[in-house]
């Protein structure tokens, strides 16, 4: 393997390797603290090997011992986002291949950035309060002293203290629960992984959960206000899981649970190990949005089985998971559905490139990470930029069936290790041997390298998509006295999808005049929508076109939830129709303590609030 250099990761990567943690954590709801003790297996790549660096962020280091003896360690400078790194004197040498256990007692930060602490009224039950963590992309550093790159795979046990009226999960096969020997108002839960993965995927919820049974290896977990709504709009987990295996190959993690958080997680799901994080805005009713779950589900496969060696290589992770979620569509819907949601795929790359501006270096599919923050460049490119440049391989490979064959050797060949771009290209050159010439002709440089849109649109079928852009361009052309000729009909025959994809459309084009948006909410009554994804496009295309009563709802909406595909773009929208500007600041600044670290900050930045540092004071 090539060796690793991470510019997201302090620690010694090329010294030694993390084989397996063991953490201990008592979780203090009073204080906002997890109190951890974690036990680091290290194997040493070197010899006369004395010394080693962890990354950390914001934790309180109170004693390292490596195999029981009391080591030396210093905390290094601090980094605005990278966080400390903590260097480790050993009291002995060690050659490679010999192992040492280095075991570090420490407190999180309250404002760890891992972690977000719910109150009891920012939960469904308003009685207890909560605990979620989201360390994907560099945050674990915040709750586990670590080697924080995602080149590093180990396995992981875990025991965790909580209040005996709270139930801990973690992303890892439950291993029993017992009475707190040191405390009878508290329990103990403990969870092992036994599948090697990196640091990133490790997580840990505590609150009043409840779960039901959806399939043979899959329940669900929330607050029980949202518990059985969860279980209806999840019940196809099974058949998505079989039909991935019949795609990729046998699922490797065992259990396969679905965790539905309190509205203020910041993503559409995380792909944590045997316990999938999914945002609440997924609960639409009609299992229309369960779409986040197939490409949940993918990363089984792909992300956790086979693993970008940095973040500069996101895109083999997120690429290929939209890939295996839009064919896991194609099985269980249609092909001209998979066509559909690509088409919808290359709208939200438009989006992103606009966002970012086509020249910005962060819409590169591998960009340069170097003192940037892996928050900020976050965004739908390495999803729909990998998507095109996957499917456009698969078009001059031969077809779907042709290149998922490839895809699912990738995934028996790099299982259980962490790749970068050029192993996976040198791979599908190996593969395709006998397609070389026409490999050679893509202009990869363009596709990998290069800013903006990619350099070819592949040829979708528009089959689905031609009733929404019809619809579309009605209204657009529409005059004053055309408006008259709409009716409900146009949209009762629309699937949610589509009605979804109309929006989208629309939001590409000029803004409407508030004549047509006020007559397309009389005739279509798109107010009454709870579909999240259908209602914070209606709404942007409603502030877009200056309509005022639009603004309270979108901002309503912007702070009610905290995903951040909606909170963001929403009060952009806000921010950017003059009038409202102060207004939408004045918002952000009153809900900014309860909103999700990650979250507040970027939303600060986008609303030019002070330099966009963490939560208020």
């Amino acid at each position: 393997m090539a060796s690793v250099s991470d510019p997201c990761s302090y620690s010694s990567l090329t010294k030694c390797l993390t084989k397996h943690l063991n953490i201990t954590y008592y979780v203090d709801f009073d204080s906002h603290v997890l109190k951890g003790k974690v036990a680091l297996t290290i194997e040493v790549l070197e010899d006369h090997f004395s010394s080693l660096t962890l990354d950390t962020k914001d934790l309180k280091i109170s004693k390292v011992t490596a195999n029981g003896q009391v080591a030396k360690f210093v905390m290094g400078p601090k980094h605005s986002f990278m966080g400390t790194p903590l260097e480790i004197t050993l009291p002995f040498e060690l050659s490679r291949g010999q192992h040492v256990i280095v075991e570090v007692t420490y407190d999180t930060s309250p404002s760890a950035s891992a972690l977000q602490w719910l109150t009891p009224e920012q939960t469904a039950g308003k009685k207890h309060p909560y605990l979620f963590s989201q360390c994907q992309a560099t945050h674990c550093r915040s709750m586990v002293p670590c080697q924080d790159s995602p080149s590093v795979k180990h396995s992981y046990y875990a025991q965790v203290s909580v209040p005996k009226e709270l139930v801990a999960v973690m992303s890892a096969v439950r291993d029993g629960q017992e009475a707190d020997p040191q405390d009878s108002s508290r329990m103990i839960y403990r969870f092992r992984q036994p599948v090697p993965m990196p640091s990133y995927l490790i997580a840990i919820v505590v609150g009043a959960l409840e779960s039901r049974e959806i399939g043979p290896r899959s329940r669900v977990w929330s607050e029980k206000e949202f518990v059985d709504k969860a279980a209806f709009e999840f019940s196809e987990t099974e058949t998505m899981l079989k039909t991935a295996e019949d795609l990729a190959g046998p699922y490797v993690w065992g259990q396969y649970d679905i965790l539905v958080l309190p509205p203020s997680f910041p993503y559409g799901g995380m792909e944590n190990p045997c316990l999938t994080f999914a945002t609440p805005t997924l609960l639409a009713g009609d299992k229309s949005l369960s779409n986040v779950i197939a490409h949940e589900i993918s990363h089984s496969w792909t992300g956790n089985l086979v693993t970008n060696k940095t973040w500069e290589h996101f895109w083999l992770n997120e690429g290929h998971t939209v890939y295996l979620e839009r064919m896991i569509g194609r099985c269980m819907e249609s092909e001209q559905f998979r066509q559909f949601k690509a088409i919808g795929g290359w709208k939200e790359l438009q989006d992103s490139v606009n966002t970012f501006g086509p020249n910005n270096p962060l819409t590169n599919l591998v960009p340069n990470l170097h003192e940037v923050d892996t928050d900020d460049a976050f965004s739908s490119v390495p999803y729909e930029k990998g998507f095109a440049l996957l499917y456009h391989l698969e078009e001059l490979m031969g077809g779907p069936e042709v290149f998922m064959a490839f895809v699912k050797s990738y995934i028996q060949m790099f299982a259980y290790s962490s790749v970068t771009t050029e192993e996976w290209k040198n791979y599908l050159f190996t593969y395709f041997k006998d397609k070389v010439d026409i490999l050679n002709k893509v202009d990869w440089n363009a596709w990998m390298h290069t800013p903006g849109m990619p350099p070819y649109k592949p040829h979708y079928d528009t089959t689905m998509a031609d009733a929404c852009i019809a619809l579309c361009q009605r209204w657009v052309k529409a005059k004053e006295g055309d408006l008259g000729g709409f009716t409900e009909a146009e949209v009762k025959t629309l699937s949610s999808h589509q009605l979804i994809e109309f929006l989208s459309l629309l939001l590409q084009e000029e803004p409407l005049p508030q004549s047509h948006v006020k007559k397309m909410q009389e005739v279509y009554q798109l107010n009454s929508y709870n579909n999240s994804e259908i209602r914070a496009r209606w709404l942007r295309l409603c502030v877009k076109s200056k309509w005022e009563d639009a603004v309270p709802l979108a901002l309503k909406m912007a702070t009610d939830q905290g995903r951040m595909k909606f909170t963001r773009p929403l009060f952009r929208e806000v921010y950017n129709f003059d009038k409202y500007r102060d207004e939408a600041v004045r918002v952000f600044l009153a809900h900014r303590a309860a909103m999700h670290p990650v979250t507040a900050n970027l939303v600060a930045k986008d609303l030019k609030v002070d330099g966009g540092q963490g939560a208020a004071v």
